[in-house]
Order: C-alpha cells, then sequence, then structure tokens
C-alpha cells in the first residue's frame, strides 16, 4: 500500500478541487513517487488526506484513467501505470533496436510478405517507374506481447526477395541491411500526423475501430543518398510516444528593428 505521507490537504485556491486533487497525484507519478504499478491510497484514504468530498476524489481519478496515468482493477484498488514506451526521432534506427536496448522484449508478427505493383505514391518515394515490382511486408510489432505498432514496408523487389529468408519475426530490417548485406544508410525523411483507425489497423493493434493512432510515414535514404525503404507506421497512441529533442538556432536579423548595440 502506499504511503499516505506524500499527500497533504488541499489548500484554498480559485482552481477547482478535484483539479487540485489530479494536478498533485499526477506530480507523484511522474517524479516517481509513485512507482509503476504501485498501489494509490483507497478513496477514503484520499478523502481524508486532501480534505475533499468523496466525488471529487473520483472525478480526479476518472481524468488521470482517461490519461492511462492510472488503472483499476475491480475489488483490488487503484494502481499507477507503467510509462508508455518511446522512441527518439533524432536518431534513426529500427524499433526493436531501439526498445530492446531499454529493456522491452519485442516480437514481430509478419502478416504478408509479396510482390505487387508500385503505387504513384511508393514509386514517386522510391524514385520508381509506377508500377514497378516492389515488396510489400506488413508486421505487426508487439512489445511485451502486446501489440503497439503496424507496419507497412516498401523496398526494392530484389532486397524484398532476399528477405524472405530472413528472420523478420525477431530482427530489425534496418541491421539486416546493414550488417546483412552491406549497406549503409544515411538519413531518413519523415511524416507524423493523426488519424482514426479503421477495420484493419484497428484489428492489427488491438483496438476499437475509429480510435486514435498515430501515423508516422518514413523515406530512410542509402549513406549516398538514394531512397531505398519506405514505411507507414501506425503506433498505438495509448502505449506509445515519440521524442524529439530541438535546439534553437540564433534568429535572423530583424531588418525592420535593428538590435541595438551594446555601450
Amino acid at each position: 500500500m502506499s504511503s499516505a505521507k506524500v499527500l497533504a490537504p488541499i489548500a484554498f485556491s480559485p482552481v477547482p478541487l478535484y483539479t487540485q486533487v489530479r494536478e498533485t497525484l499526477r506530480e507523484r507519478i511522474l517524479d516517481g513517487t509513485y512507482a509503476p504499478h504501485a498501489q494509490l491510497p483507497s478513496e477514503s484514504d484520499m478523502v481524508a488526506l486532501f480534505q475533499v468530498s468523496r466525488i471529487t476524489v473520483r472525478q480526479a481519478l476518472s481524468d488521470l484513467q482517461r490519461e492511462n496515468l492510472i488503472f483499476k482493477i475491480p475489488g483490488k484498488g487503484t494502481f499507477v501505470t507503467k510509462p508508455k514506451a518511446f522512441q527518439h526521432l533524432g536518431q534513426l534506427e529500427g524499433f526493436a533496436e531501439a526498445m530492446v536496448r531499454m529493456g522491452y522484449e519485442i516480437r514481430n508478427q509478419v502478416t504478408s510478405h509479396k510482390t505487387v505493383p508500385a503505387s504513384p505514391r511508393v514509386a514517386q518515394r522510391l524514385g520508381l517507374d509506377q508500377g514497378s515490382p516492389v515488396a510489400q511486408i506488413k508486421r505487426v510489432r508487439n512489445l511485451n506481447r502486446a501489440p503497439v505498432s503496424y507496419e507497412v514496408t516498401y523496398l526494392p523487389h530484389a532486397i524484398g526477395e532476399r528477405l524472405r529468408q530472413a528472420d523478420l519475426a525477431g530482427r530489425d530490417i534496418f541491421l539486416m541491411l546493414e550488417n546483412d548485406y552491406g549497406i549503409a544508410l544515411g538519413h531518413a525523411d519523415l511524416q507524423i500526423e493523426a488519424m482514426l483507425s479503421d477495420e484493419v489497423l484497428a484489428r492489427a493493434l488491438s483496438v476499437p475501430e475509429g480510435t486514435a493512432v498515430l501515423h508516422v510515414e518514413r523515406l530512410t535514404h542509402t549513406a549516398s543518398g538514394a531512397p531505398l525503404d519506405f514505411e507507414d507506421l501506425y503506433f498505438r497512441g495509448d502505449a506509445f510516444q515519440h521524442r524529439l529533442r530541438i535546439a534553437r538556432t540564433p534568429p535572423a536579423p530583424d531588418r525592420n528593428h535593428p538590435a541595438k548595440a551594446t555601450p
């Protein structure tokens, strides 16, 4: 049971009481006071500790549950969820490559591996003629045995044929391209957008149809700059996040308002 000493009565404030309770609990969860899978105090304990009504406590907990910060087990209590897995977008690496390094178990389910004619979109991205044969590989990526992403990968036909004998269930395509085939990867262009899952995505990711998912379009180039690997990546928003650190570059001089010289 979690210790009650981490909570304190809510102070007088114009901010609604349930918001104060929610933010206090969120802060304790995010700063690690309540570790993943730790049990929160009972509703009765929170009523006494915060000196608020049970309705206020329940409203705060409902908000945190919608944010996927806590989960409830009937008859046992309320617990802290495990933090979302994440991948840094500032580094070009495969999904499993990033997740295994953080201690997650990854397993891929290959749902399709076939040759298809390049659509106008795929042909444009890979620099091919429309209708040219390309390899299409579809995989569900499972993180700790739960589906977290659905990936559709397009590759030049010759490389796709070589991958037919590869361990696509256990290895990243990036690592096979580099280590097995000696193809050095250079950079990738990404486009990111939110979308609603259709029937195919809902079934692959085990979510209700119409659930919001994150769509990442990634075009990876070789070290020499040639397009090689084009992917549509669909991630469950409730189970995964992307992170990126960006630096501010010095702004260009404002010609209309030149900076004053320092005396």
